[in-house]
């Protein structure tokens, strides 16, 4: 049993790697938007309503779709006042991850997919784009991000409860 749980976990945790390394790209392309529109309005006094909404548009992807990896790498935010105590060995922060990955985590995300696929869908039918003029179009697609990437973070809440399970299953201390 615990040979198919650390499958799943190595599939789960690979799939957030490959999302996270991938999406890291879009942080550099973002980085080069910014300085080439702020150089343009700057030294020219061009600005583009396209290239700003660009930027806000790879954020959110860098933010939907990097929770995932950042969860998997243990960097996101959390409580550590009480995480990171003398009173929290190894035994009681694996019981905290799983139970929060499976109580706290999952449902959230099962809470934001259920809320996001109303809104993702009126985005669809409606072909939404930008509302400012000389926007870019197909917002819709933008708005799909948000069930993809709260997937992933779920997956990855899974993944970290099934390895607080698999560590209490193992006689480590």
């Amino acid at each position: 049993m615990i040979a198919v749980l650390e499958k799943l976990i190595q599939t789960i945790d690979t799939l957030s790697e490959w999302t996270g390394k991938t999406v890291a790209w879009f942080i550099l392309l973002m980085v080069i938007i910014i300085v080439y529109d702020v150089s343009m309005r700057k030294f020219f006094g061009i600005g583009s309503i396209q290239l700003q909404e660009l930027q806000w548009h790879l954020f959110a992807l860098v933010f939907l779709f990097g929770a995932a990896y950042t969860l998997k790498y243990d960097e996101h935010v959390r409580v550590d006042i009480f995480y990171q105590s003398r009173w929290m060995n190894t035994r009681r922060r694996a019981w905290v991850n799983m139970l929060g990955g499976l109580f706290l985590l999952t449902p959230f995300c099962l809470l934001i997919l259920n809320s996001a696929w109303p809104f993702v869908k009126l985005s669809f039918d409606f072909a939404e784009g930008s509302p400012d003029p000389g926007g870019l179009p197909y917002r819709f697609l933008l708005k799909s991000a948000i069930p993809v990437g709260f997937l992933l973070l779920m997956l990855q809440g899974i993944a970290e409860s099934l390895k607080g399970l698999v560590f209490l299953l193992s006689d480590k201390k």
